[in-house]
């Protein structure tokens, strides 16, 4: 099939459902955090998603050489995404997985200004500019909101919001990393193993310092929702994902990944009932605007490519 193939109706309906989980995700182990500390969570489930991983290469006769130069690279890529999370998993200690899935989904912006950076076929244009300043202006205008708003705030929240956006900027590094490397010319399964291994290694790590509270024994719900995240959102999402990628065209799939922060605060709104103040949402609305405008720029260029 032609990987520049538009979007049709079952590639839009299967993008929203991957928007949604993907939303979730954030909600997800906010919800659950009083029984099992979120670090313990990632890591329980990066280890299951990367075992399913090494059960789906064996079935498809995939070989996972180490020795073809994507070692380095994938070891780095794997710290940064597991430092990432890590960010993410005592971030949302501070904040509202709201705040968290906008401010995490900065990622495209901070990957748009690293691959200009890195790759000159990349390099920015007026609209990508014009993106850029819109999605940091939405970072600026919430934060800033906070202070000349003269209501009562809890500073521990923008402690919280400064690790998003940390977690965004981890995840950008770890997308550039991978696409001015050699995993670049890895299969699927390979570059997601590095990541989910070394996640899987970092974060339980952590586990003998985590308070114990209620974390043992887990309930039935909880390993509920670990294999949840670890077979459906960090193993099977990321499929049917890259199965999108060689099908249709990546960059119109990017424009519409964006709708995942709009799916992560309406999950924190409607189910851990968080608040949605005006200033937020309006800040919201820049970064996402920001967010389709660069998105849509590098769209434009490559179907004129």
């Amino acid at each position: 099939m032609d990987r520049h193939r538009s979007l049709d109706p079952f590639a839009i309906s299967i993008m929203v459902v991957l928007c949604a989980l993907w939303g979730s995700n954030q909600g997800i182990l906010k919800l659950t955090a009083r029984e099992v500390h979120p670090i313990l969570q990632v890591g329980l489930r990066c280890l299951i998603a990367s075992l399913l991983i090494l059960v789906w290469a064996w079935f498809r006769r995939e070989k996972l050489y180490l020795r073809d130069g994507t070692l380095l690279p994938g070891l780095l890529a794997g710290g940064l995404f597991a430092v990432e999370f890590l960010i993410v998993a005592v971030g949302l200690g501070f904040t509202t997985a709201s705040h968290m899935s906008v401010f995490l989904y900065t990622a495209p912006i901070f990957t748009a200004l690293g691959l200009h950076l890195r790759v000159p076929e990349e390099r920015f244009g007026a609209a990508q500019w014009t993106g850029v300043i819109l999605a940091f202006g939405g970072v600026f205008a919430i934060f800033a909101a906070e202070f000349v708003s003269g209501q009562p705030f809890d500073p521990l929240q923008l402690v919280g919001d400064a690790m998003a956006v940390l977690g965004g900027l981890l995840w950008a590094a770890t997308t550039v990393v991978i696409k001015s490397t050699r995993l670049s010319e890895a299969s699927p399964s390979k570059v997601t193993l590095y990541q989910l291994a070394i996640a899987a290694v970092v974060l339980l790590a952590f586990t003998p310092w985590l308070p114990s509270g209620n974390d043992y024994p887990f309930s039935g719900l909880m390993w509920a929702s670990i294999l949840w995240q670890a077979a459906i959102i960090a193993f099977a999402s990321y499929l049917i994902w890259f199965w999108l990628m060689k099908t249709y065209s990546a960059s119109k799939l990017s424009i519409a990944s964006f709708l995942t922060p709009i799916f992560g605060v309406a999950f924190g709104v409607l189910v851990l009932d968080e608040p949605l103040t005006v200033n937020f949402a309006a800040g919201a609305v820049l970064i996402l605007l920001g967010i389709a405008i660069v998105n849509g720029a590098f769209a434009s260029r490559f179907s004129r490519a």
